[in-house]
């Protein structure tokens, strides 16, 4: 009854059924690998952000996964050798964020994201953005380094002014102290930061498309699965149709 599935077209029909079901069901196992993915980090972002912040140097002490968890330092901030975070939206307003070294009372210093700032404010210091002089207490979520952010930038011979992303690394080069491997997403602060810069908001938690994107590829393999089911029910049934001979 099958028998004309041995012909030539019919053989390149079903294997090329196979390979758009097969496809597309592994574009859709991917898709929920993805998803789940998605779910540990914002897993891990929640309890980050959920636990009481602590001494930045007791969680640098423990180590581990530090990624968004709320710390506390102490120290004074470093203007000259302040960063612009080049190209970074608030509200729909076109700006830039300030980094600045937070030096700690160890001597090591933490890149402290201080927020936005207006698109017109782009060279460090920003002295319309000055953070208060003396000793401050910042409270932020840890973040991880984001290297190559200056590798596409133009910079004066001195030293590292603007970057695209926090790259860490490339600022270490320009500072007389060390940097920890994290820097700080400000907050809150004591004494106050006054109205610039805004601090900036923290991504936020979502899933993402992944599950829509799944379910489109499995609609897609059950299109192609049921169409070539229908073709071969239409040749049984009528072997002279010449929309299946």
């Amino acid at each position: 009854m099958l028998g004309f599935l041995v012909r030539p077209r019919w053989i390149a029909l079903t294997a090329f059924a196979i390979v758009v079901v097969v496809v597309c069901v592994l574009a859709g196992l991917w898709q929920l690998d993805r998803l789940e993915g998605r779910r540990e980090f914002n897993a891990r972002y929640a309890a980050g952000l959920a636990a009481e912040p602590r001494p930045l140097e007791q969680l640098l002490d423990e180590g581990g996964a530090l990624a968004y968890r709320r710390a506390v330092a102490s120290g004074r901030y470093d203007t000259e050798h302040e960063v612009i975070l080049y190209g970074r939206t608030l509200d729909g307003r076109a700006g830039n964020h300030v980094l600045t070294p937070l030096v700690l009372n160890d001597g090591r210093a933490i890149v402290v994201d201080r927020g936005w700032v207006p698109f017109e404010m782009d060279e460090p210091p920003v002295w319309e953005a000055s953070p208060p002089a003396g000793t401050v207490d910042v409270v932020g979520a840890l973040l991880a380094d984001q290297p190559g952010g200056a590798g596409d930038v133009s910079q004066p011979e001195d030293r590292i002014v603007t970057v695209r992303s926090v790259d860490l690394q490339a600022i270490a080069g320009d500072v007389p102290y060390e940097l920890v491997p994290w820097f700080l997403q400000l907050r809150a602060q004591s004494p106050s930061p006054g109205d610039l810069p805004v601090p900036a908001p923290l991504p936020e938690l979502t899933e993402g498309p992944h599950l829509n994107y799944a379910i489109q590829w499995f609609a897609f393999a059950t299109i192609a699965a049921v169409g070539y089911v229908i073709l071969v029910r239409r040749e049984v049934k009528d072997p002279s149709d010449p929309a299946t001979g």
